[in-house]
């Protein structure tokens, strides 16, 4: 993967996640996120009481969004990712804790999103410009 994905990733720490309920209406939430990049996986918390944590269980198909809030068109810059989610796992809590050492002492009910396609479109390299990443089958 470019290192632009992973630069921009690693500078911001929000994310907001679109699920879909069994009748085909979508849903965002914006989520703390950690990045771990060796496995290339989105981790975040949500309790399967939320909406979308029971959206997830029933529908792994998620959408994930990463945006720098700017007013300066040469300065926009937002990512937009296709993902599985699942549950996390051992190594996933403690990239969370460590970026998040506070949710060390909450009862962490954790997600991954393993992206399938990522687009990351970036005017500080010219204005529209679009970086696509496709996970290799």
């Amino acid at each position: 993967m470019e290192e632009n994905f992973v630069k921009f990733i690693r500078k911001h720490h929000l994310l907001t996640l679109a699920t879909v309920n069994g009748e085909g209406m979508p849903y965002v939430a914006n989520c703390f996120f950690a990045y771990d990049k060796e496995r290339n996986l989105f981790i975040f918390t949500s309790d399967t009481t939320t909406r979308h944590g029971a959206e997830m269980e029933k529908n792994p198909n998620v959408a994930l969004s990463i945006a720098l809030e700017t007013r300066v068109v040469g300065r926009i810059q937002g990512l937009q990712i296709v993902g599985k989610a699942e549950r996390g796992d051992s190594k996933a809590q403690a990239t969370y804790i460590k970026r998040f050492p506070y949710a060390a002492v909450a009862p962490l009910s954790l997600w991954m999103v393993r992206p399938e396609m990522m687009k990351l479109t970036d005017n500080t390299l010219g204005f529209g410009k679009k970086l696509i990443w496709q996970k290799e089958e």
